[in-house]
C-alpha cells in the first residue's frame, strides 16, 4: 500500500509541473482553502476538476489520493491508508481526494474525516453525489464548485484573445475560433489539438458509458444502453419521451428507458430540459428536450455538422446557461405556447419568469426572422415576460415587435 501512495505522490508532482490555463469560477481559491468546509469540485470527466484542485493546492503541503487507481481501490484499508499518509506526506495540511465516488460508501468516510478536522478538497464526476449521497450525509458541510468544459470565453483566453475586446487584427482569428468552438466544443484536451477531437471524444463517450454507467450500475443490457445514448446524441436539442424512446428503439420497457436516461445524466453526459408549466403534473407529462454536455460529442459521432449548426448553437447556449448556475427543471425550461409556438429557453428567478431566450443561427430571410420573433412574442405574452433575447451567430440589433423590445446578440457577446 505504501508503494501505491508513493507512486501517487510522483503522479501528483508530475501533474503539478505541467503548464495549465487557469479555469474561471466564482470562488477565490485562497478563500476556499481557508474554509473548514469540504471543497467539492463537481463535473464531467476530463474537464479539469483535478487540475483545478491541484492548482488550488499548489505551494501547499497536501496529501493526494486518486480513486481512479484500481490498485488503491482493490487494496483499500482505511486505517492503514490514513497511517501511511502521515509517512508519505509529513504534517500535511490538506487532503485531496480525486474521483472519490469510486470508493464504496465514500460519503460516510468523508464525513468522518470532516469530523476529525481534515481540510478536504474532493472531486467527483457523478451528479448523483449531490442529489442523494452527499446531500444526506454532508448537508451544510461543503462548498460546491461546478465545472464544465471550457467556455467560449476561456477558449478565446487560451488563444490570448479577450472575447469582450477583440482587436482589429484579431477579428479573423476570433471568427474562426468561434466557429471552431461551435463545431468541436471545449474539452481541454482538444482545444490545442483539434485533429484529435473526433477520436478523443468518441473514446471518452464510450469510456463514460462503460466505466461510469454500465460498470457502476451493473447494466446487463449494454447494447440497449449504447443504442439509447447514440439515439439521444443524434437527436440533441429535440424533444423526447420515455414512451417514444422505448417504441422507437424497441427497448425492454418504459421503466428501463427511464432508468437508463437517469444513468446517462449522472456523469453529466446528457441533460433533459422540461417544458415550463405552472402545473407540475402537466410539466412532468410533457416531452423533455435533450442536450449534451459538449458539442464535441456530436462531432465524435460523425454527423454532418453543417446541417446541424442551429442545434449546435442552441446546445452551446444551454451549456452556457448551466455554467451560469441555472438548473434544468428548477430555474431553466423550454416553453411551448397554446398555438404550439416554441421558445428555446425560459429562465426563472424565484417564482417569476426572468427571461425568454430564442436561439437562431442566422435570420437571413424575412420569413425566418418573422417566425422566430412571432414565437418569442407569443410566448412572452402568455408568460408575461418583457425580457426577450435572441442569440445568433453574429447579428446584433434591437427590434420592436408588437409592443415588445427584443435584443439580438451574437454568441460571442452572449
Amino acid at each position: 500500500m505504501k508503494d501505491i501512495l508513493i507512486n501517487q505522490r510522483k503522479e501528483r508532482d508530475e501533474l503539478l509541473g505541467r503548464p495549465y490555463l487557469e479555469r474561471r469560477t466564482e470562488y477565490d481559491k485562497e478563500q476556499l482553502l481557508q474554509s473548514p468546509l469540504v471543497k467539492f469540485i463537481s463535473g464531467p470527466r476530463r474537464v479539469g476538476k483535478s487540475t483545478y484542485a491541484l492548482l488550488m493546492l499548489k505551494g501547499k503541503n497536501f496529501a493526494y489520493l486518486n480513486f481512479d487507481d484500481q490498485l488503491l481501490l482493490s487494496r483499500w484499508n482505511e486505517d492503514l491508508v490514513m497511517r501511511l499518509l502521515d509517512d508519505v506526506y509529513p504534517d500535511y495540511q490538506f487532503l485531496m481526494l480525486d474521483e472519490v465516488q469510486n470508493l464504496p460508501e465514500w460519503d460516510l468516510w468523508v464525513s468522518k474525516l470532516y469530523r476529525r478536522g481534515k481540510n478536504l478538497v474532493i472531486t467527483g464526476s457523478n451528479a448523483n453525489m449531490l442529489s442523494s449521497e452527499m446531500m444526506t450525509v454532508l448537508t451544510g458541510r461543503y462548498l460546491l464548485v461546478e465545472m464544465l468544459p471550457f467556455s467560449l470565453e476561456e477558449t478565446f483566453a487560451w488563444h490570448n484573445i479577450d472575447i469582450q475586446h477583440v482587436k482589429a487584427e484579431q477579428q479573423t482569428e476570433a471568427i474562426a475560433l468561434a466557429d471552431d468552438y461551435l463545431r468541436n466544443g471545449g474539452y481541454p484536451e482538444t482545444i490545442s489539438a483539434r485533429n484529435i477531437t473526433q477520436n478523443y471524444m468518441s473514446t471518452l463517450f464510450d469510456s463514460i458509458l462503460l466505466k461510469d454507467i454500465a460498470k457502476r450500475h451493473k447494466v446487463r443490457k449494454t447494447t440497449e444502453l449504447y443504442n439509447l445514448a447514440s439515439f439521444l446524441l443524434a437527436n440533441f436539442c429535440n424533444p423526447v419521451s420515455a414512451n417514444g424512446l422505448t417504441t422507437d428503439l424497441q427497448l425492454s420497457s418504459v421503466n428501463t428507458t427511464k432508468k437508463f436516461c437517469q444513468y446517462l445524466c449522472e456523469p453529466f453526459l446528457f441533460f433533459f430540459l422540461p417544458r415550463f408549466n405552472n402545473k407540475l403534473k402537466l410539466m412532468q407529462k410533457a416531452d423533455q428536450k435533450v442536450y449534451v454536455v459538449d458539442n464535441g460529442f456530436v462531432q465524435s459521432a460523425g454527423f454532418n455538422l453543417s446541417e446541424n449548426l442551429g442545434r449546435l448553437l442552441e446546445n452551446q447556449v444551454f451549456v452556457e446557461l448551466l455554467r451560469r448556475g441555472y438548473k434544468s427543471g428548477q430555474t431553466l425550461f423550454y416553453y411551448r405556447s397554446k398555438n404550439d409556438k416554441e421558445t428555446d429557453f425560459v429562465t426563472r428567478k424565484g417564482t417569476k419568469v426572468e427571461q425568454l431566450i430564442q436561439v437562431c443561427y442566422g435570420m437571413p430571410s424575412e420569413k425566418t426572422r418573422k417566425r422566430e420573433m412571432d414565437s418569442l412574442v407569443e410566448c412572452a405574452k402568455e408568460l408575461q415576460c418583457n425580457n426577450l433575447l435572441i442569440v445568433t451567430k453574429d447579428e446584433e440589433n434591437i427590434v420592436e415587435k408588437n409592443g415588445h423590445t427584443i435584443r439580438i446578440v451574437p454568441i460571442a457577446k452572449f
